[in-house]
């Protein structure tokens, strides 16, 4: 049992308004005489206001959510807080705030149980989370932020082995309601288990609520007497005694079962079960005790930053434990999500000096310092992977390094001495970087980033190798048109000039799509691509696309600087031109055993065959039965002619090239 004792802000004021006007003032003064007001930090510094958005529809606007009261909300909607601290933060990566794998899980969060969820993160490093919704939704979305964004610890209960059906419930319901009451994992052995221990997982105040819920309900079954005793939460700690070695002895002695709520359940009531007259010798030793303590306890209140709270409370609440075993004073700090700053020492008058030192010197143990240092530096001061920071923090463990994104600043956080050593290193690290570094930021069309990059960032790695720079082009989901150039001086001078460059001539470029017929793409391609190499050549500056031939696509798409896809256009179109005009082809009927004279020795009639058979052949079928004919026509005439195989019965033989005129047929 922790010794910390949580408080309403209507009864811890209420505890301080029962403080002896002396008191009061020694408190504020402190050891050390009056502390200026201003010193102080004010509430929004200890805890930052979250980032203002929408909240989901059914939700009432919060002016400010965390130092005002939250206006009345609809009935079927409910906002709730939830505190993670630091040393239970499964994510601590502060460099990842806001993205990385914190952030996935809140979105999911979100989308499995429909509530919304709002992160902001205080001083001492804890997340808070404020959670909007349906009531359902956002006791769902609170056991889910429990299992997923807080490390987990687990704990055993025992209890009468009949009683387990009453944790249960009927169908289930109860067990239901009481994980998501207490946001843990409660595991019932089965009925044919002999064990009578439930274990629990989750965090340590979940673990606690859980077990105390788990008692009272064993109680209540209990045929044996059960009472309850309302004891002021604050003497609470007084009968748990340091690590609850107080509670546990009286068990022991009484043979009664006595249930204190753990500090993070803020409830009264002590529950103590067993023989009648175990119960009752346990309530009289019990009432004793608090008695005691309300007559001879005086208390004495002082102000300590609430960033140092944590260190007055220690891991897990075991620096309260070590002041409550050593000298027998009970500290009460206020709740996390109080703006109060005032820690309350309550004991033995005797004993409060010494309660009081030992506060001090854990509040002053920890020392929070910062270094100056430009917001684009921090990644080169973190190192690849964190390289350069894991040499810094092997040495001093113990110091936390925050780098928060846009500040020009790194927080360091741990004992006062190992932080001295720290900044010194930080601060030579700074001063090299901004000595040799420099960095300039150039705007480029969005449009055109991935040209930049390059295929699989061939461009953009050959940059950054050859002038050895850092550059970061924005993703396309940040819509943004500023790159940045990181790196030496000259070699970001020297990138910032190409990459200009190349984004001038790519907002001069043009892509120009070409209609060819897919039938002619293998002609202009050429044999192992010989043919389109010569275009390319010609025009070094424009990509030629050919689609694949399965898509039986026709266009060819250029793309290049404006004029030279212009000129490779005109010279394309040239091209196809020819390949039309010597593409006309014609059929003539000739009967079979005429084909070889057509031929000829050797081939030798067939290359005479002009195109003048394309435009006249029913004329040509008598003529080119005479073979004399066909010696009278010249070479030159640039025809092909297919004739059919010899196994074939077909007679046509097909003339293609250019088209004939009447007038070359004449003459």
């Amino acid at each position: 049992m922790s010794s910390v004792a949580v408080l309403t802000q209507e009864s811890f004021n209420e505890h301080r308004s029962g403080l002896l006007p002396e008191q009061v003032k020694a408190a504020v003064a402190g050891p050390s005489g009056a502390e200026d007001e201003d010193s102080l930090p004010t509430y929004k510094d200890a805890f930052p206001p979250l980032p203002e958005k929408p909240l989901p529809e059914g939700v009432q606007e919060t002016g400010n959510a965390w130092t005002s009261k939250i206006k009345p909300l609809k009935s079927s909607a409910i906002t709730q807080v939830f505190h993670v601290p630091l040393e239970e933060r499964k994510y601590k990566d502060i460099n990842q705030f806001g993205e990385g794998d914190q952030a996935k899980v809140c979105l999911d969060i979100m989308h499995k149980t429909g509530a919304h969820l709002e992160l902001s993160m205080a001083k001492d490093q804890g997340l808070s989370i404020m959670v909007s919704g349906k009531h359902d939704a956002v006791m769902k979305a609170r056991k889910e932020i429990v299992s997923r964004l807080q490390t987990q610890a687990s704990a055993t209960v025992a209890i009468p082995k009949e009683h387990h059906r009453f944790v249960i419930g009927k169908s289930g319901e109860k067990l239901q309601e009481l994980e998501l009451k207490t946001a843990t994992k409660i595991q019932i052995p089965r009925p044919e288990d002999p064990s009578n221990l439930i274990k629990i997982s989750g965090t340590k105040e979940g673990l606690e609520k859980a077990k105390h819920e788990i008692l009272l309900i064993s109680a209540e079954q209990d045929k044996r007497a059960v009472e309850r005793m309302n004891i002021e939460k604050v003497y609470h700690p007084f009968i748990t005694g340091a690590y609850s070695k107080l509670v546990g002895e009286l068990m022991q002695e009484t043979g009664a079962r006595i249930n204190v709520p753990p500090p993070s359940v803020n409830k009264t009531e002590i529950v103590i079960t067993g023989e009648k007259e175990q119960v009752a010798l346990a309530m009289v030793k019990i009432k004793k005790i608090y008695e005691e303590k309300k007559k001879n306890a005086t208390t004495i209140a002082v102000e300590v930053k609430k960033s140092q709270h944590k260190y007055v409370i220690g891991p897990k609440g075991n620096t309260l434990q070590e002041i409550l075993d050593r000298t027998g004073v009970s500290v009460e700090i206020p709740p996390l999500d109080s703006s109060s700053e005032t820690v309350i020492l309550r004991g033995e008058p005797d004993r409060l000096g010494q309660a009081l030192t030992e506060v001090y010197a854990k509040a002053n143990s920890y020392t929070v310092s910062s270094v100056s240092a430009p917001s684009w530096l921090h990644r080169f001061i973190i190192g690849k992977k964190g390289q350069n920071l894991a040499k810094i923090t092997q040495q001093m463990p113990k110091v936390h390094i925050e780098f928060t994104e846009g500040e020009d600043k790194i927080t360091l956080e741990g004992p006062t001495k190992d932080v001295q050593i720290v900044q010194v290193q930080i601060e030579a690290v700074v001063t090299d970087l901004v000595s040799r570094m420099d960095y300039t930021e150039i705007s480029v069309d969005p449009k055109f980033h991935r040209h930049l990059i390059g295929k699989g960032g061939a461009n953009i790695n050959r940059i950054k190798e050859h002038h050895k720079v850092s550059v970061r082009i924005p993703p396309d989901n940040e819509k943004s048109n500023l790159i940045r150039i990181e790196g030496d001086p000259q070699g970001v001078q020297e990138a910032k000039k190409e990459l200009l460059e190349l984004a001038s001539r790519m907002e001069n470029e043009r892509t120009k799509d070409m209609i060819i017929e897919q039938r002619f793409h293998r002609a202009i391609i050429g044999q192992k691509g010989e043919k389109v190499k010569e275009i390319r050549d010609k025009f070094p500056e424009v990509i030629i696309n050919f689609p694949d031939p399965t898509q039986k696509s026709d266009i060819v798409q250029l793309r290049g600087p404006r004029t030279e896809v212009e000129k490779c256009t005109k010279f394309m179109q040239k091209v196809v031109a020819e390949m039309v005009e010597n593409s006309f082809s014609v059929s003539v009927p000739i009967f079979k055993q005429f084909h070889k004279n057509i031929i000829g020795k050797g081939g030798a009639n067939i290359k005479k065959v002009s195109s003048y058979f394309l435009d006249f052949y029913p004329f040509s079928t008598r003529l080119l039965t005479d073979t004399l004919f066909l010696s009278q026509i010249r070479e030159e005439t640039n025809t092909k002619i297919d004739l059919p195989a010899e196994n074939s019965n077909s007679e046509m033989i097909v003339i293609t090239g250019k088209k004939a005129t009447e007038s070359m047929l004449v003459s």
